[in-house]
C-alpha cells in the first residue's frame, strides 16, 4: 500500500480507502461488512470513510464496532455531517452550528472513538453563513473532536471561501469529497485546479463508476442478481446514469487494455483516479472481501501515456466533463 499526503498538511492516508457508503448497515449483513473491513486492514489499508447518514448512523455503528480494539493510532477514521441521520426535523439537516455540533457527538458515540480524523462537511448549504459553519467547525477542532475538516462536492468558488474562513480561523482544510472516475470528470476543469491554489486534496468516490467500470453489466443485458444495478434503493442513480448500452459497451472495449497493462477493469478503474496527483485516495466499497483484496492491487501502478489516451479514444463522449454538474449536487432549499 501507498501512502500520499492529505493536503497541505502532514496526515498521511493510504492512497485506497474503504468507505461504506450504500453497503454497511444496509445491502451486507453486519458479519461480511467486518470481514471486508479486516479484508482492507490485512491489505495495508488504514484509512475508512463514512457518513453519519449511510444507513441512518448504522454505517457507523457497523464500522465502528468492525475496528473496535485496534490501535487508533494507526486507523484514519473520516465521517461527514450534513444529511439527516434517521430523524428529520427542521435543525436536523444542514450546516447550522446546532447540527454540526450534535452530529459530531452523535458520530463519536456510533463509531466508539474519542476522536474523528477528518470531519467533512457532506454538501454546500446555502440556507447557513459559511462563517457560522465554518466556526462551528473550529470549534469541534479545538475541542479534540476532530483533528482536520473537509467537504464534498464544493465548487472551485465555494473551496475558496471555505479556505478563506479557515485560514483566518486557523484550523486545517485540507480536503474534497467528490466523485471522480474514468467516466465522470467535471472536477478536472475548475474544482481540481482551486484545490491545488488552496491546498486541498480530493479524496473520490465512485473511482469504478458504482460497479460499471468493472465490466459485469453488459449492454443488452439485465443487470446481475444481486449487483446494485438491480437494485432500485439504496442512494444510487446507477440505472438512470450509467446502464446505457452505449457506455456499457465502451467498457468492453476497455477489457483488452486493461489485460495489456496486467489489471483487471476495476484495478484499472482505481488506478485511473490515483494518477491525478491532486487525488490522495480512491475510495473503494465492497460486498465481498475478495473485491477489496482486488482493489487494493492499484496501489502504485503507473499508467503510461499511451494507455491513458487510448482509455480516451474508448470512452470518447461518453465521459461527463461539465463542471457545472458539481453545483447541481448541493441541495435546493
Amino acid at each position: 500500500m501507498e501512502f500520499r499526503t492529505l493536503g497541505r498538511s502532514g496526515l498521511k492516508i493510504s492512497e485506497i480507502a474503504y468507505g461504506n457508503w450504500i453497503t454497511h448497515g444496509s445491502q451486507v449483513q453486519d458479519d461480511t461488512a467486518v470481514a471486508c473491513v479486516r479484508a482492507a486492514l490485512d491489505a495495508g489499508i488504514t484509512t475508512f470513510d463514512t457518513a453519519d447518514v449511510y444507513a441512518a448512523g448504522r454505517a457507523e455503528e457497523v464500522l465502528g464496532r468492525a475496528l473496535a480494539g485496534l490501535r487508533r493510532e494507526s486507523l484514519e477514521i473520516f465521517t461527514k455531517v450534513f444529511w439527516p441521520a434517521g430523524h428529520d426535523g427542521p435543525n436536523d439537516r444542514g450546516l447550522s452550528r446546532k447540527h454540526i455540533l450534535e452530529s459530531v457527538d452523535n458520530s463519536l458515540r456510533r463509531l466508539g472513538v474519542d476522536y474523528i480524523d477528518l470531519y467533512q462537511a457532506h454538501r454546500w448549504d446555502a440556507a447557513t453563513p459559511l462563517e457560522e459553519t465554518m466556526e462551528a467547525f473550529a470549534d469541534v477542532v479545538r475541542s479534540g473532536k476532530a483533528l482536520y475538516i473537509g467537504v464534498s462536492e464544493w465548487t472551485a468558488d465555494q473551496l475558496r471561501q471555505g479556505h478563506a474562513l479557515a485560514r483566518e480561523l486557523r484550523i486545517p482544510f485540507i480536503s474534497n469529497q467528490p466523485e471522480y472516475s474514468m467516466l465522470w470528470r467535471v472536477i478536472e476543469s475548475e474544482v481540481i485546479p482551486a484545490a491545488e491554489d488552496v491546498g486541498v486534496s480530493q479524496i473520490v468516490f465512485s473511482p469504478i463508476a458504482q460497479g460499471v467500470l468493472t465490466g459485469k453489466y453488459r449492454p443488452g443485458q439485465a443487470p446481475p442478481d444481486g449487483s446494485r444495478g438491480a437494485l432500485t434503493s439504496g442512494g444510487s442513480d446507477i440505472g438512470r446514469r450509467l446502464l446505457t448500452d452505449d457506455i456499457l459497451g465502451r467498457v468492453q472495449q476497455l477489457q483488452p487494455l486493461a489485460e495489456q497493462a496486467g489489471l483487471s477493469l476495476a484495478q484499472l478503474a482505481v488506478a485511473w483516479v490515483l494518477q491525478n496527483p491532486n487525488v490522495a485516495a480512491a475510495i473503494v466499497g465492497a460486498s465481498r472481501p475478495e473485491q477489496v483484496t482486488e482493489n487494493v492491487a492499484a496501489s502504485g501502478v503507473t499508467l503510461e501515456a499511451d494507455l491513458l489516451k487510448a482509455i480516451d479514444d474508448v470512452l470518447g463522449d461518453a465521459v461527463v466533463t461539465d463542471a457545472a454538474e458539481t453545483a447541481k449536487r448541493s441541495p435546493r432549499y
